[in-house]
């Protein structure tokens, strides 16, 4: 059954902060009445594991702390199993972290606090408080969930060595490269009229490009005149130290094997022609940056939990999950349930995301702007193009 979640367990997993703003920013202005917190948590044991339980009242906060960062995914948690993948994920999150180092639980919550704090600064002020009164939380709610999952990817992380994340590079070479690249982009669709072109009248256009650069024109004023892609053009279509995994087929190929500094023939992809100049390309381990070095340790860690997850280890764990059903009139509604009201004495932590390494590649949705092969999941880059 997890395995039939692991797009979204993907996108819930390590790396989420560089895309919460968006979700979040969409949750805005959708309220819902707050209700009281209970003091103390009396609710039923919906789940028991090796060590501990998940309380009706711990469960629901689970949902409600995700419906913020997820608004997304509330429709799914009205669906029995879905809310019995969320219950497992919990179990695991929470024993994970319950077990893990007292190093590892210091560094944790130091992360989610830094993370946290950048998350909140990228919402407007005054639309904070009313988001969280919307699910009926606080700020420690949230950080409390952030601060769980960032303790259990710290102790993942420990024993990671550097012939490990060489390993994981070589092994995942095209995820972890990136590439300054300028191009112009000449649409099968004139943005002008909407009308179709044809593809030889684009090719065209695309030549005329290239022997513009290849006369010794300046690429930047050159893409300002012509590249029909607004993401880049006002920026003489340079996106500057971008993951290539993110880019459809065709560019990210030409991004990896095109000379350093050389002008490109056109390169076709679904969206049009593209011509093309890698200005600068990181492609091998020793040129990455420590930042980029701690996201190959984190795409490690977050292997880890996944086989803690669907390799048997958790099922060995749970001894029994007690979900009330959802009443079948219910399902398919566009507001998750709420389950039993209050916060209980909830201490969960962490966010589940994963960095731009992403193990974001669950669903591949490539963007209009003609570069971008993007996936529903991609805390692993942000996609800068856009038509």
């Amino acid at each position: 059954m997890l395995q039939k979640y692991k797009t979204v367990k993907k996108v819930l997993s390590v790396g989420m902060i560089a895309v919460l703003s968006l979700s979040l920013l969409a949750a805005c202005g959708k309220k819902e009445e707050a209700t009281t917190p209970e003091s103390t948590d009396t609710s039923a044991v919906v789940a028991t594991y090796d060590g501990g339980t998940i309380t009706a009242n711990e469960f629901d906060m689970e949902q409600r702390v995700m419906k913020f960062l997820y608004p997304e995914y509330a429709q799914m948690m009205d669906m029995d199993d879905f809310k019995d993948y969320l219950v497992r994920q919990e179990i695991a999150y929470k024993y994970l972290s319950e077990n893990a180092s007292d190093e590892a639980k210091t560094e944790g919550s130091k992360v989610a606090t830094e993370q946290f704090d950048k998350m909140k600064a990228q919402v407007p002020e005054e639309q904070w408080p009313e988001m969280l009164k919307a699910q009926n939380l606080t700020d420690d709610n949230i950080k409390d969930y952030m601060t769980r999952i960032m303790t259990v990817i710290k102790d993942k992380e420990t024993g990671v060595t550097e012939d490990d994340m060489k390993a994981e590079f070589d092994k995942n070479k095209e995820q972890y490269t990136t590439a300054s690249v300028r191009h112009v982009l000449i649409n099968f669709t004139d943005p002008k009229t909407q009308k179709e072109r044809k593809k030889e009248d684009a090719l065209k256009i695309a030549e005329e490009v290239k022997a513009k650069l290849d006369g010794g024109a300046d690429f930047a004023e050159v893409a300002k005149e012509y590249s029909e892609d607004p993401g880049s053009a006002d920026k003489g279509g340079l996106y500057e130290n971008a993951a290539v995994a993110q880019w459809v087929e065709a560019f990210k190929q030409a991004a990896i094997t095109l000379p350093l500094n050389k002008i490109s023939d056109p390169v076709e992809t679904e969206y049009g022609y593209h011509v093309m100049k890698v200005e600068a390309r990181t492609d091998a381990y020793d040129k990455m940056t420590a930042e980029q070095k701690d996201s190959i340790k984190s795409s490690i860690a977050a292997a880890k939990i996944d086989t803690f997850m669907t390799g048997g280890e958790l099922d060995k764990l749970v001894k029994e999950v007690n979900l009330p059903k959802t009443d079948k009139a219910e399902e398919g509604s566009t507001e998750g349930t709420e389950g039993t009201e209050g916060t209980g004495t909830d201490t969960q932590t962490g966010t589940e995301g994963e960095s731009k390494t992403d193990d974001t590649k669950g669903t591949d949705t490539k963007t209009d702007a003609g570069t971008t092969d993007k996936d529903a999941t991609t805390s692993e880059g942000t996609d800068s193009s856009s038509k």
